[in-house]
């Protein structure tokens, strides 16, 4: 069983608002009337009963379906959904990859909708004078408010700012600039930093958290306003990710699996982990979206299974033969069952292939692709619904850091050769057999990117004559290419790849990879100033119900 931060305490919290957003977001005014006093010290329970909402929010946040976490990969170089020959799926995942953007993709409105309504849960606890005076309480609703605003910063930028829960009738709010924005959600962690406490356990934000938003913040900004005439925001994310290293409360896990498992909270590397129990708060459903439905009795599995995602062979084939991170991951060839026999579809062995046909045209068909498992499945009903989320963890913190050095040049006394130690200290977990492999240079992480990117899809029909459509581009051409394709072995399938992907740009021109290169079905941008898609379209239904809300550039209307 796990025991993370008062485990039966938070999930009776949770139990009793009965894991819906809709049944959580309204408070009983009743809980707190007994409180007389200003001077009154909360107590880890009331914080618990208190955050129900907030922590649910998250939780929705991040695994509801139509994620956050599917937005940064399903558009990313790295897996999709395609329509399955037979089976189904397509559509809007279609849409996703193809970078085909509208705004009545459900991924939108339901993640839109899921951030502001962890907004408005923290909003009300802070309309609570009691509650704003008790500065460890305010502070870490703040955090959230503040997570959950730099999630809408970064996919949709144009959003709307509150920060008050009581409003006339017909109150309407007010879509802030990108720079307001920024200004806000710099100020507020500012603020909060040092009053969350330095105590590291699941489900709350620390300092040490607040430093990876603001790290995260100062990483992203120069791509995130398209101006990169000033690099001291590197050294600013530097500065924040330095706190988190140096504390000496986080070390990196000795094993890459540790940090995956259903609980997580033993790992040393876990700054900040959103937890997840399958009785009162599941959510994981990445072992329901990869596995064929045959292939769960692997595990004795007996959930639900689609077998839809399908990981993209140009990133399988960037691995190293000797990474075990590829083995922590993924899955291939003749599958067994949980006693070691064949599984066997229709009489046909069931053999996960790397290769794909097409996102649409025909589709996949329903053994193509190797499937995830870098998440650990349960048998029973479990599968990975049961599993934790390391949403920051030491490695993304000695990533930033050597992605900012190798910017910078060095920084501060360090070189990029610090750059280069911080990502071999991290390989060395996944080079065991071979240790000599791990060690990294400063001229690889700066040379190109192994990805060979290009157009690669098969439109012919299983049986008969292959179609291939084919175009190369490769990776060569990449800044900082060798630390692009660390960054996907380390983190594939953990909510990075779609920001890393805006983040560096092909050499020579201000396009970025997530524009400026194609793979699998997806086409790279012609026009090599177009940047629209770094963000999503706001979502119709926020649009119709607000007339302050502008569309952003690029998607016309309410479309």
């Amino acid at each position: 069983m796990k025991t993370i931060f008062n485990k039966a305490l938070w999930a009776s919290a949770i139990g009793a608002c009965t894991l819906s957003l809709g049944s959580c977001t309204d408070l009983s005014e009743t809980i707190y009337d007994t409180i007389a006093s200003e001077k009154y010290e909360f107590t880890e329970k009331d914080r618990a009963a208190m955050f129900a909402p907030v922590y649910s929010s998250l939780r929705d946040v991040y695994w509801g379906w139509y994620s956050y976490a599917d937005m940064m990969d399903q558009s990313s170089d790295s897996w999709c959904i395609p329509y399955r020959i037979s089976i189904g799926w397509g559509d809007l995942y279609v849409s996703m990859h193809k970078h085909q953007f509208h705004s009545q993709i459900a991924h939108f409105n339901d993640t839109w909708n899921r951030n502001y309504a962890g907004i408005n849960a923290c909003n009300k606890l802070l309309a609570d004078e009691v509650i704003a005076a008790d500065i460890t309480t305010s502070s870490q609703l703040r955090a959230y408010r503040a997570l959950y605003y730099y999630i809408l910063f970064d996919l949709f930028r144009n959003i709307p700012l509150d920060t008050q829960y009581e409003h006339e009738d017909g109150w309407l709010p007010e879509q802030a600039t990108p720079q307001q924005m920024w200004d806000f959600l710099i100020s507020e962690l500012t603020d909060v930093k040092g009053k969350c406490g330095t105590k590291v356990e699941m489900g709350k934000l620390n300092d040490y958290a607040i430093n990876m938003l603001l790290a995260k913040m100062y990483l992203n900004h120069n791509a995130w306003f398209n101006d990169y005439s000033d690099n001291s925001y590197s050294g600013k994310a530097i500065d924040e990710v330095n706190e988190v290293i140096n504390s000496g409360k986080f070390s990196l896990a000795p094993n890459y699996s540790d940090n995956f498992r259903e609980d997580i909270s033993g790992s040393p590397e876990i700054i900040f982990g959103i937890p997840f129990e399958f009785n009162y708060a599941g959510g994981n459903y990445m072992a329901n979206m990869w596995m064929h439905v045959a292939g769960r009795a692997t595990w004795q599995f007996n959930g639900w299974a689609t077998g839809g995602a399908a990981v993209l062979p140009q990133f399988l084939e960037t691995y190293d033969e000797e990474d075990s991170r590829y083995e922590d991951c993924w899955i291939s060839g003749q599958q067994y069952d949980y006693a070691g026999a064949p599984i066997y579809v229709d009489s046909e062995p069931l053999v996960y292939t790397r290769e794909l046909h097409s996102i649409d045209n025909p589709g996949c068909y329903p053994f193509e692709s190797e499937r995830l498992v870098k998440y650990e499945i349960l048998s029973g009903d479990y599968g990975t619904s049961y599993d934790d989320v390391p949403f920051f963890r030491l490695a993304d913190a000695y990533f930033i850091k050597a992605e900012c050095l190798l910017r910078l040049g060095g920084y501060n006394g360090e070189s990029e050769q610090v750059a280069a130690d911080l990502v071999t200290a991290v390989r060395q977990r996944a080079f065991k057999s071979d240790p000599g492999k791990a060690t990294v240079t400063v001229a690889q992480l700066k040379g190109g990117s192994r990805y060979n990117y290009g157009h690669r899809e098969n439109q012919g029909i299983m049986g008969e004559a292959d179609n291939w459509i084919i175009t190369e581009e490769g990776g060569d051409d990449i800044e900082l290419g060798g630390l692009l394709d660390e960054l996907a072995w380390e983190f594939v399938a953990e909510h990075h790849r779609r920001q890393d992907l805006i983040r560096f740009r092909i050499n020579g021109t201000n396009q970025n990879v997530y524009n400026g290169k194609s793979w699998f079905c997806k086409d790279a941008k012609t026009d090599k100033t177009d940047r629209h898609c770094d963000i999503f379209p706001l979502p119709k239904s926020a649009l119709d119900g607000n007339i302050k809300l502008k569309q952003n550039p690029g998607y016309g209307g309410a479309e």
